[in-house]
């Protein structure tokens, strides 16, 4: 008879909600209490038998294992397992999506938007020296040093778990050899993630990347400035706090350290956060002579070995781009 007892509260509570019942967000913050959840719960109306939700977490000790977040509950799910999902923890997580070569401040900017955290949390957090320790990275901040990628993560995160949880992406996506191959190179960790910042910054094909590695890495050799049209757009959104869509001539002469137009090699860190596979054509860039490429219209770059090739390529296509508008009545 005391195991049937047991055993009816449970067998009340394994009822299913209707396919069409109405599905509540609750968000549960740390530091609630049992009763504070369950408050929550039932106003929101996904408890509607406290009784039997207090009995049944006590007789199943859920009542101390409750874990905090953010949840999409169906009403009409038994209290059992509400409390189950409760324990688990399996809460309703958000999609942060990071797109390469962004910059810290289009990461927090991106933060805020999606997950709420105010961006300027996500900028101390960034530039957090301790944080920097843990990961191994010198400088002023993790720019570069954050894995551009889609995120899955809780509403509860805050702005230094986000950047501890992007840095350990990018920690694990680093192959160990790597810093061996950089420095045959004459490459740091930071040089060559600087550098591959800049490729993600220019290349819009991934075909591209080796071969705006192979430029890049050519001028360096030579001694010859970099010129590399991402570093001007940093420095400008650093001073304004906006990217430009496009440079005109006097952006060119912006005083900023990390305008290569103006200082010679690179800039003195990354200016954006570059995919693993930008990394890789740093590593092993096309065996090339070319010093010099431009845009096409279709995206993809024109190579060319010296300066005169140059500048007949960018006749070509400002051409084409001419012809193109006429075509199109404009």
């Amino acid at each position: 008879m005391r195991r049937f007892l047991l055993l009816l509260p449970a067998a009340l509570a394994c009822s299913s909600p209707a396919p069409d019942a109405p599905v509540e967000a609750v968000f549960l913050p740390s530091g609630l209490s049992f009763g504070q959840m369950t408050d929550s719960l039932t106003a929101h109306g996904i408890v509607t038998k406290r009784r039997l939700f207090t009995w049944l977490a006590r007789l199943g000790r859920y009542d101390r294992r409750l874990k905090a977040g953010y949840y999409e509950i169906r009403r009409g799910e038994s209290e059992l397992a509400v409390l189950k999902l409760l324990a688990a923890g399996s809460e309703k997580t958000f999609r942060l999506t990071i797109p390469e070569g962004f910059t810290i401040l289009e990461i927090a900017a991106a933060a805020e938007a999606s997950l709420g955290i105010p961006a300027d949390s996500v900028r101390r957090a960034a530039a957090d020296p301790t944080l920097m320790a843990e990961f191994g990275v010198d400088g002023g901040s993790m720019e570069g040093f954050l894995l551009p990628e889609t995120y899955f993560v809780s509403r509860l995160i805050t702005a230094r778990g986000l950047v501890r949880e992007m840095a350990e992406a990018f920690r694990r996506g680093w192959d160990s050899s790597w810093d061996a191959r950089g420095k045959e190179r004459g490459l740091s960790r930071r040089d060559l993630v600087t550098l591959a910042s800049i490729v993600e910054g220019e290349a819009k094909v991934d075909e591209d990347r080796a071969l705006v590695a192979a430029v890049y890495l050519n001028r360096l050799r030579l001694g010859m400035p970099l010129q590399a049209d991402p570093t001007v757009q940093y420095a400008i959104q650093q001073a304004t706090g906006q990217r430009k869509k496009r440079l005109f001539e006097r952006d060119y002469r912006f005083p900023s350290e990390f305008n290569t137009y103006l200082r010679a090699g690179l800039p003195p860190s990354p200016v954006g956060a570059p995919s693993l596979k930008s990394i890789e054509a740093v590593l092993a860039p096309a065996p090339v002579p070319y010093l010099f490429f431009v845009a096409g219209l279709d995206g993809k770059h024109v190579f060319t070995r010296t300066y005169g090739e140059h500048l007949r390529a960018i006749a070509r296509i400002r051409a084409a781009e001419r012809q193109a508008r006429r075509e199109r009545g404009e």
